[in-house]
């Protein structure tokens, strides 16, 4: 029986690694597939991970009809056995729904990777919808750390170097550790644990205030 399975952990958690090794263990059994991504950090139309791997994927912006997609897909004698989509917090609820009608009505697979919730802890409108009608909804078990070596369960963004909470939900950022020396770029992103997040203490913030050598933090701090 075709399934919607829902992969989900914060960044650096290994989901589009494993999206692309999902890919390719379908495809090494001779079924074909299709590999779906919106705003990749290095561009459209491509599907990339940390480790350096990457595959030519489709582009979902806002208006894309997933449902119409295959359809025209399998008229045109297409065959498609799976649906890949990485990114899928940045679908809409609405594109969420037509692969939810892929699945039960073409009886095709699909695999969603992406993150539950945003730089202001709130959930993504596409990834609500993905738990909400998910057949699966699988966390990932390799654990991305805070700087303090907690796990990691919160994405924060910075501007200019400042953690900030507030915003337009899809920017772009750089995803790179930094040296001490280098300048902080307009937009980037890090793990961080709850408490952290809280605090708006960020591995750079900590570094300058000497807070790397003790991540033991009063709780008035």
């Amino acid at each position: 029986m075709a399934a919607l399975t829902f992969w989900t952990g914060t960044m650096d958690a290994g989901k589009s690694t494993l999206a692309l090794q999902t890919n390719h263990n379908h495809a090494a059994r001779g079924r074909a597939g299709i590999i779906f991504v919106s705003n990749d950090r290095t561009g459209s139309a491509v599907l990339t991970s940390r480790l350096g791997l990457s595959h030519p994927a489709v582009e979902v912006g806002p208006d894309f009809d997933f449902w119409a997609f295959i359809v025209g897909r399998l008229t045109q004698g297409s065959k498609v056995d799976y649906l890949v989509c990485d990114e899928a917090q940045f679908y809409s609820p609405l594109q969420v729904e037509q692969l939810a009608k892929i699945v039960d009505e073409l009886r095709i697979d699909v695999f969603c990777f992406g993150i539950l919730t945003d730089f202001r802890t709130r959930l993504f409108p596409g990834a609500a919808r993905l738990v909400e009608l998910a057949d699966r909804t699988e966390v990932l078990q390799v654990e991305a750390l805070c700087w303090c070596g907690k796990r990691a369960t919160h994405n924060a963004r910075t501007e200019n170097g400042v953690m900030v909470t507030e915003g337009e939900v899809v920017v772009v950022g750089d995803v790179e550790e930094l040296d001490a020396a280098d300048e902080p770029p307009e937009v980037a992103y890090e793990v961080l644990c709850r408490q952290h997040h809280r605090l708006a203490l960020t591995a750079a913030r900590a570094r300058a205030t000497g807070r790397l050598a003790n991540t033991e933090l009063l709780p008035f701090d």
